[in-house]
């Protein structure tokens, strides 16, 4: 398979003239890509050692504003410089872009060149050496879920997102022949992102008029989150170059179903599935119990990292296959968890909380965390829950807001053990942004409801 390029390659092929540009990357707190456009001479002279960036890039909202009340950065201390230090293993071509490659990199600390604590990768990262001290690695695959739209993003803007409109008429989960109508973008989604070194398995047709699904083979932690990255980037703008929106909105109208991004996670040890017993009656070992217990006993206290917006809880309503309840169940997909694999070397477990707009990084490694604490207290795995368990009055609920997920995560003492308090302390403060932000607004449903009849 095609894939990442070494740095020597690359340097080959910029004096070959085959590239010509550098994308060089951040993820933001949003987990989307920030960075420049590097002359590829200038990179692989010079700035493959490093670039710089403005600090507020770990401090903004989706729509680049400048909030208040952050400690890492202010209007007080002068929003000054993050280092970006390329990571010169992520280097890989950009075949939709004529000319591309591309890096990812690493925030470090301006002075002192040590990692910025609340970077995205960072917080991976810190979870990962965790669970890496205690002899394991995590192998981890997400399923992107999103909308295409039949006209482009300008239009749709121009038009004041009103009267959207999907590429397709009606409902094709799993559907052949509507899909083929698609191929113009999904085609050269699959085929480039492969080239790009993303190993894609597939995309299918989703639950709803005009719904997608991008599936790409499970891998390790950091790279499964590098890959969902990439993809959701690649996949907007190749929609663009068709002249099509492709949007990860998780609830874009109320009678439509939702996208979410279900994670699917394992642990491995000396190259082998570590969640696997053949003498346990589903295949599940004693170390997936306790790892699977401490993901759904924390789950409320890291909802936020699934579901960081108000849109985010539109999703979780019953009989649309996105869950409302924290239980766990066997091939069950009304459940927040299902296990998948039961009985075979690919048994692990599913989590369909997080909506399509959750930063890979950040959902990973707050789920990670909760599973390492499983396993470091050999907490209890709670039975299966059968049968609809929408219907569970006894099951814990995911909570239904994001006002409940910031206060949860405001007050988690796992979280703050496990992320670090400046790390809490930085999201929550990007939760409560996001609800002052909305709670100012005057919604079109508001004054429909009560212009005339209030």
């Amino acid at each position: 398979m095609p894939g990442t390029l070494s740095f020597d390659t690359l340097k080959n092929q910029v004096t070959d003239g085959v590239i010509d540009t550098v994308l060089v990357c951040t993820v933001d707190m949003q987990g989307r890509l920030m960075g420049k456009r590097f002359h590829a001479v200038n990179f692989v002279e010079t700035s493959y050692r490093e670039t710089h960036c403005c600090n507020y890039l770990l401090a903004t909202d989706l729509e680049m504003a400048t909030p208040e009340g952050y400690a890492a950065t202010s209007w007080q201390a002068g929003y000054g410089d993050y280092v970006m230090k390329p990571d010169l293993e992520t280097i890989r071509p950009v075949p939709w872009l004529e000319g591309t490659a591309m890096v990812l990199c690493d925030m470090l600390d301006h002075d002192t060149h040590a990692p910025v604590p609340h970077s995205p990768r960072a917080v991976l990262k810190k979870q990962i050496a965790h669970l890496k001290a205690l002899g394991f690695d995590a192998m981890m695959a997400t399923e992107l879920e999103f909308f295409l739209f039949a006209k482009s993003f300008d239009e749709i803007r121009r038009g004041g997102f009103r009267d959207l409109e999907p590429i397709s008429g009606y409902n094709e989960d799993y559907h052949i022949f509507q899909t083929t109508k698609e191929e113009a973008v999904m085609r050269p989604v699959r085929n480039h992102l492969f080239a790009a070194g993303v190993p894609i398995e597939n995309s299918k047709g989703e639950a709803e008029a005009g719904q997608e699904e991008l599936n790409i083979r499970y891998s390790a932690a950091l790279d499964c989150a590098d890959y969902h990255s990439i993809a959701k980037h690649a996949i907007k703008e190749i929609a663009w170059q068709q002249g099509h929106a492709a949007s990860f909105l998780p609830k874009w109208h109320h009678n439509r179903a939702g996208s979410s991004s279900h994670v699917h996670q394992s642990l491995w040890q000396h190259g082998e599935p570590a969640f696997v017993d053949s003498d346990d009656s589903l295949g599940m070992s004693e170390l997936m119990k306790h790892y699977m217990a401490g993901l759904i006993a924390y789950a409320p206290d890291y909802t936020y990292f699934l579901a960081p917006y108000v849109n985010s809880y539109k999703r979780f309503a019953k009989g649309t296959f996105a869950p409302t309840k924290t239980v766990w169940s066997v091939d069950n997909r009304t459940a927040g968890f299902r296990l998948c694999g039961a009985g075979t070397k690919g048994v692990r477990v599913e989590c369909r909380i997080g909506g399509s707009d959750l930063n890979p990084y950040l959902a990973q490694a707050v789920m990670l965390a909760a599973g390492i604490r499983g396993i470091e207290e050999k907490m209890t795995l709670a039975a299966p829950t059968k049968g609809d368990v929408y219907e569970d009055a006894k099951a814990g609920d995911i909570p239904q807001n994001l006002r409940s997920a910031v206060v949860n995560l405001r007050g988690s003492t796992f979280l703050r053990e496990a992320l670090g308090e400046d790390v809490v302390d930085h999201y929550t403060r990007a939760g409560e942004w996001e609800l002052e932000e909305f709670d100012r607004v005057v919604t079109d449903w508001e004054i429909a409801r009560g212009f005339e009849r209030a």
